[in-house]
């Protein structure tokens, strides 16, 4: 099938089906070539609010797209520009994450991890055989072409890929996920393919173990760590993993981008190409463990992180995070932790130093080369319509509803405007990403008391960031106010975030996540006291 941009209506072409993703100003449909009964992906992008910049963004991925035609790089099949939206028809790629499938098999060895960096390694070859690096190589971007067993991992996502000559170095920007970035671009160094095998070293470390090999909840902190190439195999989990693998690992983070090792070197090695003799058989059990934690800390939604952004209100991550089971203290003054991942676009000007606020050190930044400001957010937009007005309050009031059930102590209530698989970070659940109500139950019915003097909950800078039609997501700061035990007047902060999806008509929180002070004052009889607790987990 044809990739060049056509201009004929793509529902002549194609037949729409069901909803596979969404995004801020795009969505991901299955569909049907009509000629043909073959299944795509459609994205289809809404151009009426992207900038002049971001549409030569897309114009730049799609010619990307359509150069690399690999078994390990999902396709672009059709490019389709219409008035109001582009449509980018790509491979139909069914079997999720690759990182979620690992932990999900009985049987997983170093001889599997060597499987699946061999074909990463082969997709970012081909890529830089063809004038392209990729700049964001990371687990979300590693997925599976189905869900049979042996599926090809495809390398997806090329919004951050560029076109470079040769060898080529050169300031191109600064952009990358924090926890893969390599340090040439942290020290604003000239760059180029090499960038990518420093990330295929970070993702081969996490294969091997389930947790990277660097980590820090400060950014300037893990940055330096990164410059510093700080990282180290601890015992006991590397005891079992090879030398040869070891030795991989090592020539991919390495600090010299002129001494890293290339794709085509890689896929050389002995523990690559001599997979069957050299790379260990070992079921890795721990590294399954670990890598389910390692999962689960990265799939807070994006919107999240887009939110606090935009609103530069609070820091969360500083309290949200905490050192997570199966990760092991550094020799060094730093330590290794697991950390968040998550996919947000983060525009700065490259004149500014490296940004260093309190936000989960896996997001998505860009440093724009030419110093201009703006967001694929199109977070400058300042003119809203009165329909996203009014979905805008119907969030806030939603939300007001839901911290009054909390206030109540009133379960029911808290359960109606809760989806029943709600996730949440905070502090009080010691870094662990919670799920369902159970947890949250617990303290409805034995911490909070209707009886408690009444509580008085202020909304500050409430930021409301919609994502189509049925996704939100508000960012506030909270004030609670209060009288304690001896009748004075208290006032505690905490600073929150709520994910909200519709359904049915109805809008359910499914995400939330808590940083600051306690919210919510719960008296609890005790022997000779009554003690003021924090507010229980699972209440934000």
């Amino acid at each position: 099938m044809a990739s060049t941009t056509t201009c004929t209506r793509f529902t002549d072409e194609y037949q729409l089906f069901e909803e596979l993703g969404k995004g801020a100003f795009s969505v991901v449909r299955r569909c049907m070539k009509i000629t043909t009964g073959q299944e795509y992906a459609a994205k289809i992008i809404n151009t009426k609010k992207l900038s002049a910049r971001d549409h030569q963004k897309l114009e730049r991925e799609a010619r990307i797209c359509r150069l690399l035609k690999h078994p390990n790089i999902v396709r672009l099949h059709d490019s389709i520009s219409e008035e109001g939206f582009h449509y980018l028809v790509f491979d139909l790629v069914t079997g999720g994450e690759l990182f979620e499938d690992i932990v999900a098999r009985e049987y997983y060895s170093e001889a599997d991890a060597s499987h699946c960096i061999q074909q990463i390694l082969e997709s970012v070859n081909h890529c830089h055989l063809n004038g392209i690096v990729h700049r964001d190589l990371k687990p979300e971007n590693l997925l599976l072409a189905s869900k049979s067993k042996g599926a090809a991992v495809k390398l997806a996502d090329f919004g951050l890929a560029i076109e470079v000559q040769g060898e080529q170095q050169a300031w191109f920007g600064f952009a990358g996920t924090p926890g893969y970035l390599s340090p040439e671009v942290l020290r604003k160094d000239p760059y180029g393919k090499p960038v990518d095998m420093w990330a295929c070293g970070v993702i081969l470390y996490i294969l091997l173990v389930g947790y990277p090999p660097f980590w820090d909840e400060d950014q300037h902190r893990l940055y330096q760590q990164i410059k510093a190439g700080a990282y180290d195999f601890p015992s006991p989990e590397w005891d079992t993993v090879t030398p040869e693998a070891k030795d991989l690992i090592n020539k991919m983070l390495t600090i010299n981008p002129a001494k890293r090792i290339t794709a085509s070197e890689a896929l050389k090695h002995p523990w690559i190409c001599q997979r069957s003799t050299v790379a260990s058989m070992m079921h890795r059990q721990e590294t399954v463990d670990c890598l389910k934690k390692f999962n689960a800390r990265r799939k807070l939604k994006g919107a999240i992180l887009t939110t606090m952004l935009a609103t530069r209100n609070f820091s969360a991550a500083k309290s949200l995070l905490k050192k997570p089971d199966g990760v092991k203290k550094r020799k060094s003054s730093s330590s290794v932790q697991m950390m968040i991942n998550n996919k947000t676009n983060v525009v700065t000007s490259p004149k500014e130093n490296i940004p260093t606020p309190a936000l989960e050190p896996q997001t998505t930044v860009i440093h724009n080369p030419d110093g201009n400001k703006e967001s694929t957010e199109s977070s400058n937009t300042t003119i809203e319509d009165e329909d996203v007005k009014a979905r805008k309050q119907e969030i806030i009031k939603v939300t007001e509803q839901l911290i009054e059930a909390i206030n109540n102590g009133d379960f029911e209530a808290y359960t109606k405007i809760c989806d029943p698989g709600l996730t949440s970070f905070e502090p009080e659940a010691l870094g662990n990403l919670v799920e369902g109500m159970d947890f949250h139950r617990f303290y409805f019915e034995n911490a909070l008391s209707k009886s408690n003097k009444p509580i008085h909950t202020i909304i500050l800078n409430p930021h409301v960031h919609l994502v189509g039609d049925d996704a939100a997501c508000i960012a506030y700061i909270r004030l609670t106010q209060y009288m304690d035990g001896s009748g004075m007047p208290k006032t505690m902060q905490s600073e929150e975030t709520r994910v909200w999806h519709r359904r049915d008509g109805k809008w359910q929180n499914v995400h939330f996540h808590r940083s600051g002070s306690p919210t919510v004052p719960i008296k609890v009889p005790s022997t000779s006291v009554k003690i003021l607790l924090t507010k229980p987990p699972g209440m934000l």
